[in-house]
């Protein structure tokens, strides 16, 4: 399994609109960067990810998990983007701050924190476990 961090600016697709697409989940569209869209397309089913609030609150607020592997990007009539369906699995029960991530040494090379403006990111192993850990949840 890989791990993930999905940015979305709140006032434009929310955490809460997340969540309320329930369990089919939706389409992950208006990627136009190529690193952000192969990222998507190295995606697994069932891959996980951090859905982050940008811009607004800049923090992780949820957890998401590919629901679909990655195809046309419906918002789009151009062949070149993609996009993969997320649903949500869970809030975090204490969202973690783009400043937190910051300060905490063992995330210094965390994608959020060495490429921020990257839409689609990939998360290692123990950043997913420090992330998760900071924002209370433990398994």
């Amino acid at each position: 399994m890989a791990y993930w961090l999905f940015k979305s600016e709140p006032d434009a697709w929310s955490w809460e609109q997340q969540k309320a697409a329930g369990r089919d989940g939706t389409e992950w569209t208006g990627v136009r960067n190529y690193l952000a869209r192969n990222n998507m397309r190295a995606m697994k089913l069932g891959d996980l990810g951090f859905f982050y609030h940008s811009n607004e609150g800049k923090e992780v607020v949820g957890i998401v998990e590919v629901a679909k592997l990655a195809h046309h990007d419906s918002s789009t009539d151009d062949p070149r983007w993609e996009c993969v369906d997320i649903r949500a699995v869970e809030d975090m029960p204490q969202p973690v701050t783009l400043a937190a991530v910051k300060a905490n040494d063992k995330l210094s090379k965390m994608a959020l924190v060495t490429s921020m403006r990257l839409s689609v990111q990939p998360v290692t192993e123990d950043e997913w476990a420090e992330v998760r850990r900071m924002g209370g949840l433990t398994s």
